[in-house]
């Protein structure tokens, strides 16, 4: 069934969209803070979007990375309101020249098309609050999320979504995800306004959670391998059976990936908070 939620948490304004709820990576959230938007949510939910754009007088549009549910609808809500979207000089790059997206993901989310987007001035603010952009990559590599210091806010992209991992898109690189994260919980913040799961309280401590979550995993499949298992035994015992979801997305998005990518972790460089 489609989803269609809009909710209010201490002042922001968000909207839950997606074509079918098959759980936590098939809805998307857009919020929008004092006159900023985060991220665009995807461009088959556009009927759904735009009216909440129209809400409220629009004053800048944040991009957090190039993914079709991140950016899909940035050159629609331009040429609905004037106002461009903003983003990480990787990220102007990818949606200028265009990228493919796997049939899956276009289920879900549909197309991305070409887009100009601007980018994000020297200082960043949401209202008179100061932003904080965190490059963030690892799950995409123009990935960057926005920290509100003097809230305890972190808008996270899609760094968090869940406190653990059981599968990895091809694409995707745990040791430098891991790196971001720790990275990220350099700084301190109350509260994670994540586009997948919501808002999540005591937020640093849930990410914390994930970093131990890869941290743990990533010495677990190590040790295996040095036993002398191969990958596929190593990702069975570790995380089960594939599965048909993983069949669906042509193995784009599947446990196997995430194992090896967990085996190029350098646990020596990955401390524990």
């Amino acid at each position: 069934m489609p989803v269609r939620e809009t909710f209010n948490y201490q002042g922001l304004d968000a909207i839950r969209v997606g074509r079918v709820n098959m759980g936590v990576n098939t809805t998307f959230v857009v919020y929008r803070l004092n006159g900023t938007v985060i991220d665009t949510g995807p461009s088959n939910q556009w009927k759904y979007v735009k009216p909440f754009i129209q809400s409220a007088p629009l004053k800048q549009l944040l991009l957090t990375h190039h993914h079709e549910d991140h950016s899909g609808n940035a050159g629609a809500i331009q040429k609905l309101t004037g106002v461009q979207a903003v983003a990480p000089d990787l990220t102007i790059g990818i949606l200028k020249k265009g990228f493919r997206i796997p049939p899956m993901q276009k289920f879900f989310w549909g197309t991305a098309g070409k887009a100009e987007v601007a980018p994000l001035p020297a200082e960043v603010y949401i209202g008179e609050e100061e932003v904080l952009p965190v490059f963030s990559p690892g799950h995409a590599k123009d990935m960057t999320c926005y920290l509100l210091p003097e809230r305890g806010w972190l808008f996270s992209a899609d760094l968090f979504i869940a406190n653990y991992l059981k599968f990895l898109r091809i694409d995707e690189d745990v040791p430098t995800l891991m790196k971001s994260i720790k990275g990220v919980l350099d700084h301190s913040f109350d509260v994670i306004l994540c586009p997948h799961r919501g808002v999540v309280e005591d937020g640093w401590q849930q990410l914390n959670k994930k970093y131990e979550y890869l941290l743990n995993l990533s010495g677990e499949a190590q040790k295996l391998k040095q036993q002398g298992l191969p990958l596929e035994e190593t990702t069975l015992r570790l995380l089960g059976k594939e599965g048909l979801f993983s069949a669906l997305t042509g193995y784009n998005f599947c446990k196997r990936n995430l194992i090896a990518s967990c085996l190029q972790v350098n646990l020596d460089e990955m401390p524990r908070f």
